[in-house]
């Protein structure tokens, strides 16, 4: 083969308007794991209970789990550069006003005011992208677009733990509002004019909703983000309790963690067509419960990293063939199932932070990764009935 052939053979590169929606993944993502990444400071700070401190994850979720469905019906004729350049611009002004809230009574409605934007970038974000390049590109596009949200797990969430821990958790908040400024202008320099995606029709949402197949796939993610949150939530303070972790130290765990969570997401791109989507969930959230039931053999900082492992490689590429297989069992109604799945990680987010909050209030703490087991396992068997409802609909 030819240099020029070879040329031609090779894949094009991505669209340069597709770098700021990803570099607004990465500030959205980066923002919603400020507070997982600083509640030890939070709950010093302001004098509340790391419970009462998790209610601003669970508060947070539950807004983006109502806001990403509702939100898609109000926009949708909006033109899509000035609604994405807003909602980061919205992003930056609600995280400077955390930032320079007195008490918690005004952080928990900011913080969940400033959750509006999550609600609309990343969704909204991955219904444009099919406007802005040629049909053969549109699936390597929005998994361009996604990375942004690994990399906030690998660079953000740590960056945010080590400001928080070093600066004070204020000043996370404001280093979240910077970078949301300047992702709203370059989505306003590098955007064009005139992206308007259709709406959802009214009958995609109700043969969605009517689909057992769909639905109970749905609820696997529900189960599954639930189990991971009842835990993840509260990383900082648990780590804190039992092994006096320093902020420096939990920055690097939640790097560590956030490389091998992008490594699975990559090793799920690579090898899902092989495997298919239902099994791939399953391998994904088997890795997860593993992880989970091991938890108690994390005594130390090496050891906690080294159990988390198979947690981390199943995190984000559990979802990733989550929303492949929402495709797969009704290409039609794609646009509805996956909006849905997105709302479910949210509402399992919520579940699992509330669930920990509780928990910790009764001085359960040590329950944490038992109760993670518990909805991961159910995710399982859900995960098994979905795929009968599909072979049976098929």
């Amino acid at each position: 083969m030819n240099t020029a052939t070879a040329a031609g053979a090779a894949r094009p590169a991505m669209p340069a308007v597709l770098w700021p929606l990803l570099f607004g993944n990465f500030v959205i993502g980066t923002g919603v794991m400020t507070v997982p990444g600083t509640l030890n400071e939070i709950s010093g700070s302001l004098d509340v209970s790391v419970a009462t401190a998790g209610q601003l994850i669970s508060a947070g979720a539950v807004l983006m789990c109502v806001g990403a469905p509702l939100c898609a019906a109000l926009v949708a004729g909006w033109d899509r550069r000035r609604l994405l350049a807003l909602a980061m611009a919205w992003y930056a002004l609600l995280h400077l006003a955390c930032a320079l809230a007195p008490d918690f009574a005004w952080l928990l409605p900011l913080r969940v005011l400033a959750l509006v934007s999550p609600a609309i970038f990343t969704p909204q974000a991955a219904s444009c992208v099919g406007l802005l390049v040629p049909p053969d590109m549109r699936g390597r596009a929005i998994t361009f677009i996604f990375v942004g949200w690994s990399v906030a797990s690998v660079l953000g969430m740590p960056l945010a733990a080590f400001v928080g821990g070093t600066l004070g958790w204020r000043a996370a908040f404001a280093v979240v509002a910077l970078l949301s400024v300047a992702s709203a202008a370059w989505v306003w320099r590098s955007m064009p004019d005139g992206v308007k995606p259709p709406a959802l029709s009214k009958a995609a949402w109700s043969e969605t909703f009517r689909s057992p197949a769909l639905m109970t796939c749905v609820s696997v993610t529900v189960l599954f983000a639930a189990g991971q949150f009842v835990l993840f939530s509260y990383f900082a303070p648990y780590f804190k309790a039992k092994l006096a972790i320093t902020p420096g130290a939990l920055s690097l765990f939640f790097m560590w963690f956030g490389a091998f969570g992008l490594l699975g997401n990559m090793l799920m791109s690579r090898h899902i067509d092989r495997i298919g989507a239902p099994r791939s969930v399953m391998i994904g959230v088997g890795l997860m419960a593993a992880s989970m039931a091991a938890f108690p053999l994390g005594t130390t900082l090496w050891l906690a990293a080294l159990v988390c492992v198979p947690w981390a490689l199943g995190c984000f590429s559990s979802n990733s063939a989550q929303q492949a297989r929402l495709v797969g069992i009704a290409p039609p109604l794609a646009a509805a199932s996956v909006a849905l799945n997105s709302s479910a990680m949210y509402a399992g987010q919520a579940i699992g932070a509330a669930s920990g909050g509780w928990l910790i209030s009764r001085g359960g703490m040590d329950w944490l990764h038992w109760a993670g087991l518990a909805g991961l396992l159910a995710s399982m068997a859900a995960s098994a009935l979905a795929t009968h409802y599909a072979r049976r609909a098929s």
